[in-house]
């Protein structure tokens, strides 16, 4: 049997992270093992680029909002590889969407109260100077803008395959294609059961995302995880100067629904996501197939708001959101087996995924976190009260 001093079980955002990290640490004691082909695209880490943003309404990531920024500016550095592109970015509120909305909640102060408390610049714009700055947009007037400068693009696929170079450049191995039936506690170690063999570890990161309760089954462990279908449109669109990186921003619209898009980039094409919302599913049962509802969703938002964004639709791509009841992430030891470290995004981890793998290092090595990730355990109510209701937030 072969044996390591740590294995990552999951090689998406979070899983490919942790492996560059630890093996910056431990070298050729570290290994890698993906399910699948390396990029694949059945999970939630695929595509060309997840928002980054300092705009956070929640202390525990506004906390580690700046931070994250440094780590991809580190793998940057290292790799010789550019990960980030600067837009700027939006959050526009449709504040009377909203009020008739089924959540009724105002969004924007709950921002600018934590750009406030970390000292991050921004600016408020009402619909008039929202739409006198970037004129692609169409406006009723009862919107509200908040712009801040440093938001942008992290490039996903290019990072993970720039993580997992960087791992094997420090001695770490990988191994694709490789499903893990088992994760079993084994005295102060772990064994980690693959179709092939049984390979020994003195810690585990299990970063399996839509399969962690599989991969946790020997543990006891079963843990509250809703897995959601989402869904992306990439637009054709003709007007490629008006939607370039250097003229539109990223933005998020939160209305009757909340759309988020993007810039002409990684496609010669806009791209348009809603986030949440989407089926139920399980990771084996998932369809691949675009929801039809969606589609048009989007097509009528485009037309009524960025008419200008759109064009013939280039394709639509599904993934998957794994979402535990708070949609919090968990960065934690498992309390019976601490040998065994826990990764879950919920479904909005890929602007921290540099930061993170540096956590889930400390975790593993039994060091307190560099960071603040005491709201992300995996002994909060959210986790452990069966009565703890879903609070799905944005």
């Amino acid at each position: 049997m072969s044996r390591y001093r740590t294995v990552v079980v999951g090689l998406g955002g979070l899983g490919s992270a942790a492996l560059y990290r630890l093996a910056t640490e431990l070298g050729s004691g570290v290994l890698g093992i993906e399910q699948f082909a390396l990029g694949h695209h059945r999970g939630a880490s695929q595509d060309h680029s997840r928002i980054i943003r300092l705009a956070q309404h929640q202390p525990e990531y506004a906390a580690i909002a700046r931070p994250a920024y440094k780590a991809w500016e580190e793998i940057e550095a290292e790799s010789g590889q550019r990960i980030f592109t600067r837009t700027g970015g939006l959050v526009i509120e449709d504040r009377e969407a909203r009020r008739t909305a089924a959540t009724g909640s105002r969004n924007i102060e709950g921002y600018t109260a934590m750009f406030d408390r970390f000292g991050v610049a921004y600016e408020l714009l009402d619909a008039d100077e929202l739409v006198d700055r970037w004129p692609q947009f169409r406006v009723g007037g009862s919107e509200q803008a908040l712009y801040q400068a440093d938001s942008g693009i992290v490039d996903a696929a290019r990072a993970n395959a720039v993580h997992l170079a960087l791992a094997r450049a420090h001695g770490a191995e990988i191994r694709a294609h490789t499903p893990v039936r088992a994760v079993r506690p084994d005295g102060e170690g772990v064994a980690v059961v693959t179709g092939d063999e049984v390979i020994l570890a003195d810690r585990v990161v299990v970063a399996a995302d839509a399969w962690t309760n599989k991969v946790l089954a020997e543990t006891g462990v079963r843990l509250p995880l809703t897995v959601l279908r989402e869904q992306v449109t990439y637009y054709a669109t003709a007007h490629l100067a008006e939607f370039a990186p250097a003229r539109f921003p990223v933005f998020m619209w939160h209305g009757h629904h909340n759309f988020y898009g993007f810039p002409v980039y990684g496609e010669v094409a806009t791209k348009l996501g809603q986030h949440m919302g989407g089926e139920e599913t399980t990771a084996d049962d998932r369809s691949f197939e675009p929801d039809p509802v969606r589609r048009e969703r989007y097509a009528g938002f485009v037309a009524r708001h960025i008419p200008r964004f759109g064009g013939p639709e280039l394709y639509s791509r599904t993934c998957l959101y794994t979402v535990p009841p708070d949609q919090n992430f968990i960065l934690d030891h498992l309390p019976e087996h601490p040998q065994i470290v826990v990764a879950n995004g919920a479904g909005h981890a890929y602007k921290f995924a540099a930061l993170i793998g540096g956590v889930l290092t400390d975790l593993a090595l039994d060091r307190a976190p560099a960071h603040p990730v005491d709201g992300f355990t995996i002994t909060r109510p959210a986790l452990t009260d069966p009565s703890f209701p879903r609070g799905f937030h944005i």
